[in-house]
């Protein structure tokens, strides 16, 4: 790949690392990148012994959101190419966002733009203590729009929508305050892994398919029903009844 390097943890092969690599342009996204980060995480699906994604940026900084020269193209485009090349760029946060096993985010130096939108669709984040964040759209004349439903499927309306609509620059703690970033501690990729290496690999990808379902608009009923379905195909289950077993006899 291009613009994309995937490789295993060197100390656990069954967590896979993606690496933004386009330093020289702060790892922006553009259509390129756009359909190898959309490929990877589908593929990832059919691999099922991967137990957590780690998704980085080279460099000094995680993603400074849409590369300039996409967007002067984008100037250019007609209603219907901007529909098609937008729709494109949704599949690609939504091929993190569905992705089976744990996505976790590491970011460091800057996060602007469709940046917040990638960090949004992982599982778990983990920044620096001096990155800085932006939904900058409105200050170039466009719109957060594809990633708005991705954000507010992260944080609340109440604290995104002062930032999107003031496009102010805001800090690492702000961000852990709303419920984007989990972590600023500066841990080694091991470290990271160590949280979910452990857990049952079934279980972790039945507790995603869960908790997006339920964020799907489910009815009470449907809600009932998708859970006790849930927890009953986990308890009959073999690492299920492996693990409970383990847990239950030790000493």
């Amino acid at each position: 790949m291009k613009y994309l390097k995937v490789e295993n943890l060197e100390s656990d092969s069954q967590i896979k690392i993606v690496t933004l690599n386009r330093p020289e342009v702060k790892n922006a996204f553009n259509p390129e990148m756009i359909s190898e980060i959309t490929q990877t995480f589908k593929n990832f699906n059919q691999d099922k012994e991967i137990k957590a994604v780690i998704l980085q940026g080279s460099g000094s900084v995680f993603c400074a959101g849409a590369d300039l020269n996409w967007m002067k193209e984008m100037a250019a485009y007609t209603y219907e190419q901007n529909i098609e090349d937008s729709e494109k760029l949704w599949d690609m946060f939504e091929s993190i966002s569905h992705c089976e096993t744990v996505v976790v985010g590491i970011a460091q130096g800057a996060a602007y733009g469709g940046a917040l939108g990638l960090l949004a669709c992982c599982d778990y984040v983990v920044a620096d203590e001096k990155t800085q964040f932006c939904f900058s759209e409105v200050k170039l004349g466009l719109a957060p729009a594809i990633i708005s439903s991705f954000i507010l499927k992260k944080i609340s309306d109440a604290f995104a929508r002062p930032f999107m609509l003031s496009a102010e620059v805001f800090n690492v703690n702000q961000a852990m305050i709303m419920g984007l970033v989990n972590d600023t501690k500066n841990i080694s990729l091991t470290e990271v892994a160590k949280k979910f290496s452990g857990n049952g690999l079934e279980a972790m990808k039945a507790t995603k398919n869960l908790l997006n379902s339920i964020g799907r608009g489910n009815s009470w009923a449907e809600q009932k029903a998708l859970t006790t379905k849930t927890i009953s195909e986990r308890r009959i289950s073999a690492e299920g009844q492996q693990r409970l077993e383990k847990f239950l006899t030790k000493s």
